[in-house]
């Protein structure tokens, strides 16, 4: 019995088998950082259980605690998101540099300039200019330092060979040494006593609230940052010429791109972003330049990135998780009897076990269709 070539019958039945295998590896291919990067955040809260039942409180409490705190109630829902948006523009700091490869970790440093910036900015302006030029001359001051802050990192990076993550961080403690110099020094309002602080924004020059919410409009800046940095790098031609210099820095140069040009304009970018956070705390939180413009957020920030794979769209999830974190610290801290930096012990955990499931990608055989059979 002879089985004709062109049977349709026979057609349809070979043609089964495969129809699902670009639906399956398109699948494959985007649930590895998914599936990684929860399995990173469970063993780091299982080890962090550990921790706590070390010193003789309650996993189950604590956990419990950081939900209610963090998004049990529309205004814990609300502090979270606040918290999350300088966290969406630090993050974006660190995985800008990313794409090419660097590892800038200073972005604590641009957020503490850029809100500097910010506020040297708005003394001669607020009271005498209009509100909405006010804020954009302070947040292109506070990205112009912030980027040329973290800019110097890759330019030492690229033209001097120094190891930018050193270097970054090493600029962070002079740029808080430097705003303390600042803000104890010649833009010191003389009516801060006890804590040193320039002279607060009118009230009207403040950044304001998300209508319906209890938001300011930071967390919309940072969303639509995040955004505009996905289409940059997915979609542009700078995009996908710094991911070949990522990949390939020899190949780059071969193939004629600017890779010290893309190295310099990606940190200063990056840099930018983390200055502009410098500028909405001190427009929307603040409300003045001060000590408390070193919150973390640029090192919470690197957790942020790492966890979002320097994916700058899941950047906005993650953020919005951490920021919930974070804010669940003082109930914490009120319930328990633990202290605030409970909540840094834990991002630390997280940060340990992410580096460590880095090691995990590539590996598995199920997140690899090149390695499937191909009668799949």
């Amino acid at each position: 019995m002879t089985i004709e070539a062109n049977d349709p019958a026979l057609s349809i039945a070979s043609e089964k088998p495969t129809s699902l295998r670009p639906i399956l590896e398109w699948i494959a291919r985007r649930a590895e950082p998914v599936v990684i990067a929860l399995a990173a955040i469970l063993i780091g809260l299982a080890l962090f259980s550990l921790f706590i039942l070390a010193v003789g409180k309650s996993p189950v409490t604590l956990f419990q605690l950081m939900y209610t705190g963090g998004f049990g109630s529309w205004f814990s829902v609300q502090n979270s998101l606040s918290r999350a948006a300088p966290l969406l523009l630090t993050a974006l700091c660190v995985a800008l540099p990313a794409r090419l490869g660097l590892v800038i970790i200073g972005g604590e440093g641009a957020v503490v300039l850029g809100g500097v910036a910010a506020a040297a900015m708005a003394l001669p302006l607020a009271g005498t200019a209009p509100v909405f030029l006010t804020l954009i001359l302070m947040a292109i001051a506070a990205m112009a330092v912030g980027g040329i802050w973290i800019g110097l990192a890759g330019f030492l990076r690229h033209y001097r060979g120094v190891n930018e993550t050193i270097s970054s961080l090493l600029l962070s403690y002079i740029a808080i040494a430097l705003m303390n110099q600042f803000v104890e020094g010649m833009l010191r309002d003389p009516a801060s006593l006890n804590k040193p602080s320039t002279r607060p924004l009118p009230a009207e020059y403040m950044l304001g609230k998300i209508p319906g919410m209890d938001v300011h409009w930071g967390l919309v800046i940072g969303i639509l940052a995040c955004i505009v940095s996905w289409i940059l790098m997915e979609a542009t031609s700078y995009g996908f010429a710094a991911r070949i210099a990522g990949g390939n820095v020899r190949a780059a140069q071969i193939q004629g791109l600017p890779v010290g040009k893309l190295i310099a304009g990606f940190t200063a970018l990056a840099g930018s972003f983390a200055g502009l956070a410098g500028m909405i705390e001190v427009a929307a939180v603040q409300g003045s330049a001060n000590a408390s413009l070193a919150a973390g957020y640029g090192y919470t920030g690197i957790l942020v990135a790492f966890l979002a794979r320097h994916n700058p769209l899941a950047i906005i999830p993650v953020a919005i998780l951490l920021g919930g974190i974070d804010a669940s610290g003082g109930l914490i801290q009120r319930r328990m009897g633990l202290p605030d930096a409970t909540v840094l012990v834990l991002q630390g955990t997280l940060f340990i076990v992410i580096l460590f499931c880095e090691t995990f990608y590539g590996r598995f055989k199920i997140f690899n269709p090149d390695l499937w059979k191909r009668s799949l």
